[in-house]
């Protein structure tokens, strides 16, 4: 019988995300600080459609790859969403690894996955993406919403160094924002997550603020660049899952 997975998108010691819906505050570049930490799962649930379901398709295809005895890391782990969702689905003898780059972020990590440490292997790791990363005997790595935040010049040898840590027939779970090369599809695209944003309850001043200070930080790829940056790192099996308008994640296979 397969357990069920429970995702928990919003804690209730968070509060709402209000970062953004004062008009005539500066905008400044997005970063992870501690003030996003404090709201972090309130802004993801609201700000990513299907956040739920997609941390539910992650974990139940991490299950299938994650082999005993081996690591699953969740790079760009935030507050450990994915990790704690995770726990029971996977044999104990699976170590977790869960990098970040930011401080505030573990110290959220920390305090949610307090049992899961309690119950089997699991590291927290103050780590920088644009360095080099210690991966070794992976069998699942997950990156949820974290490469488009890579600077473009790191991400190759960031996904190459992901593979050469990965044991064989482990894989790569990618969630990812998206652009199109069709200049019109991408404008409604971004439209329709606008107004997804609207419905859950953004002011046009919040989506507006929100987008000038993400400008220059995330940087999002076409699927087929993607796609093609796993195939040059070494992967053979590469599939996408899920896809929601300028959404989508992708599985890749060593």
């Amino acid at each position: 019988m397969t357990a069920e997975i429970n995702i928990k998108v919003v804690e209730s010691n968070n509060g709402n995300d209000q970062i953004f819906n004062d008009q005539h505050k500066k905008i400044f570049d997005f970063t992870f600080d501690e003030k996003v930490s404090g709201v972090f799962d309130d802004m993801v649930s609201r700000s990513v459609p299907f956040y739920g379901e997609i941390q539910r398709m992650v974990c139940e295809l991490a299950a299938d790859f994650a082999v005993p005895g081996t690591n699953v890391y969740d790079i760009g782990c935030a507050t450990g969403t994915t990790l704690e969702a995770l726990h029971n689905k996977v044999d104990r003898s699976v170590n977790f690894i869960g990098l970040d780059n930011s401080d505030s972020m573990l110290k959220k990590a920390e305090e949610k996955l307090a049992l899961v440490k309690a119950e089997r292997k699991c590291e927290l790791v103050l780590a920088d993406v644009h360095d080099v990363l210690a991966i070794e005997n992976a069998s699942v790595i997950t990156m949820i919403l974290v490469l488009q935040f890579v600077r473009p010049l790191h991400r190759e040898r960031l996904v190459k160094k992901l593979w050469e840590g990965m044991n064989k027939d482990g894989c790569l779970i990618l969630v990812e924002k998206l652009t199109s090369s069709h200049t019109n599809l991408n404008r409604l695209f971004i439209e329709h997550y606008y107004d997804y944003k609207r419905r859950n309850g953004y002011s046009d001043t919040e989506i507006f603020k929100k987008r000038e200070a993400l400008e220059n930080v995330l940087i999002p790829y076409r699927p087929e660049e993607n796609i093609q940056m796993l195939k040059e790192a070494g992967f053979r099996h590469i599939d996408d899952f899920f896809r929601w308008y300028n959404f989508t994640a992708f599985i890749a296979v060593k």
